[in-house]
């Protein structure tokens, strides 16, 4: 595996011969080599699902036979969870427990797709009454075609999967770009694919860098859609790139997600949510509620006490014990998030605690957990997703103040409310526009339900039943049982 590619069923090296290291953010030292694609491996990869697409036997197999493989999938992984979850630790810096949660629920996505596929052949095709009796029709759902599915490097296996397993359970062929900062559990899949008997060419993996592969594939004319987590500037190039051959897309971009907590709150509660919503993940997640609206009366206690639970969090190596905080991914991420620490600092905004990298680390990318009040709205780290362990809170005065305040972004992924007043909170969650709303929670993520965002946030929904059918085309087909029809008949 290590510095191959896996094209149409086969562990290759590429073109150029080329290789680059993978780093362990905690230790800041490589630890793996792998390949380096480029547009060739590209073309060869996407080409190898086009065939196995319109020749090979994948999306001709039934509903129930891709989910027996799918559900074989599941079962190697989960297999390996403890092996991997280690990987991942190496390859992000995440806590081992929160990878282990990880891997955990790739095996769990990977049994839901098992099961929907193995559900779906009596949904494949419905009759459609259309008020004539010389007609029928009906209605018939096929697998879209080759995917190029290109994934993020703060949840590597598990976005991967949230792409992967519908998309084969579906009948797609799929051609993965890992991150070039984590690669390495995308290319166990490989190995699992080999495993599971999944045919040649109905998964590839390349490992490479962005403008190296992510931007060929997307531009591939053979491939029929593009599937990408990441950053919105990435998002609007595929966009772009997509539109030349009006392929279908999927784009789950940033997020600047807000969370609104009332005064009637249990306030330890209110912490620990607040405390998940951003910390969970050194806070590299899309949907982090990184904006925290407090009502006023609540306001002093609530940073006083969410101050002091923060100094408690254990940060290090992610494999050591007890560790809640582990490494930045990069060396990049890490200057990234210092330079929007000292960007909120000169924006006057108040620096209650954190804000730098903790003194007893010597080696690796760690930041303490930083949280900043008093913020003004028009400041940076207000508005720009920071993607790091840093919460911004400023206090409302009234429901509508905290819900205007809340929807004035750019961006509409996650979005949290507290309040024991169960009507309130059904009425803000309504009134807040983004794609996902937790109440008296933050951050729980359940395979079943959809995902995915409003405004720049993004373009479609993954997981449950809309992440399946995003990966299946309509196709009408309508008989006519009659005699002549009438319209021209020649004399």
């Amino acid at each position: 595996m290590t510095a191959r590619l896996f094209i149409d069923g086969q562990w290759v090296a590429p073109v150029s011969g080329e290789t680059f290291d993978v780093i362990d953010p905690g230790k800041g030292k490589p630890f793996a080599e792998v390949a380096r694609a480029g547009a060739a491996d590209v073309d060869l990869a996407v080409k190898a699902a086009r065939r196995a697409f319109d020749e090979g036997p994948w999306p001709k197999l039934s509903f129930a036979e891709r989910g027996a493989v799918l559900r074989k999938m599941a079962a190697l992984i989960s297999d390996r969870i403890d092996e991997l979850a280690e990987l991942e630790v190496r390859d992000n810096g995440k806590p081992l427990p929160e990878a282990r949660w990880d891997i955990e629920d790739v095996v769990g996505c990977f049994e839901y797709y098992a099961d929907m596929a193995e559900g779906f052949a009596s949904e494949q095709s419905q009759p459609v009454s259309v008020g004539a009796d010389d007609f029928t029709s009906r209605v018939r759902k096929e697998p879209l075609g080759v995917v190029g599915a290109i994934v993020p490097w703060n949840f590597p296996m598990l976005m991967a999967a949230w792409k992967v397993a519908p998309a084969l359970a579906a009948g797609c062929t799929v051609v993965l770009k890992p991150s070039e900062v984590t690669p390495m559990t995308a290319l166990v899949y490989g190995e699992i694919a080999e495993a599971a008997g999944l045919p040649a060419g109905a998964l590839n993996i390349l490992t490479g860098f962005g403008p190296e592969v992510g931007a060929p594939l997307s531009e591939h004319p053979l491939v029929d859609k593009v599937a990408f987590t990441g950053s919105v500037p990435t998002g609007s190039k595929i966009m772009q790139a997509a539109a030349q051959d009006v392929k279908t897309i999927s784009l789950e971009l940033g997020g600047k997600s807000p969370f609104i907590v009332f005064a009637d709150s249990d306030l330890e509660a209110a912490v620990e949510w607040i405390m998940f919503g951003i910390f969970w993940n050194q806070g590299e997640v899309c949907s982090a509620t990184s904006r925290v609206l407090v009502e006023r009366e609540m306001y002093e206690p609530l940073l006083e006490r969410l101050s002091a639970e923060c100094a408690k969090l254990k940060i290090g190596y992610g494999m050591d014990e007890d560790v809640l905080l582990g490494a930045i991914v990069n060396e990049a991420q890490h200057r990234k998030i210092l330079a929007a620490i000292e960007s909120g600092k000169e924006s006057g905004a108040r620096l209650v605690c954190g804000g730098k990298a903790p003194a007893h680390l010597s080696e690796g990318y760690y930041l303490e957990a930083t949280i900043f009040a008093d913020v003004p709205t028009d400041a940076s780290i207000w508005k720009e997703e920071i993607f790091g362990p840093v919460v911004c809170i400023n206090p409302f005065d009234s429901e509508a103040e905290a819900l205007r305040e809340a929807n004035d972004s750019e961006f509409g992924l996650g979005a949290a409310v507290m309040s024991k007043d169960l009507e309130r909170c059904d009425r803000v969650a309504e009134g807040l526009r983004a794609g996902i709303v937790w109440i008296n929670c933050s951050q729980p993520t359940f395979i079943e339900v959809p995902w995915g965002g409003y405004k720049r946030s993004g373009i479609g929904r993954e997981l449950g039943r809309w992440g399946f059918e995003a990966y299946l085309e309509t196709k009408q087909i309508t008989s006519y049982h009659g005699g002549p029809w009438g319209w021209y008949i020649k004399g």
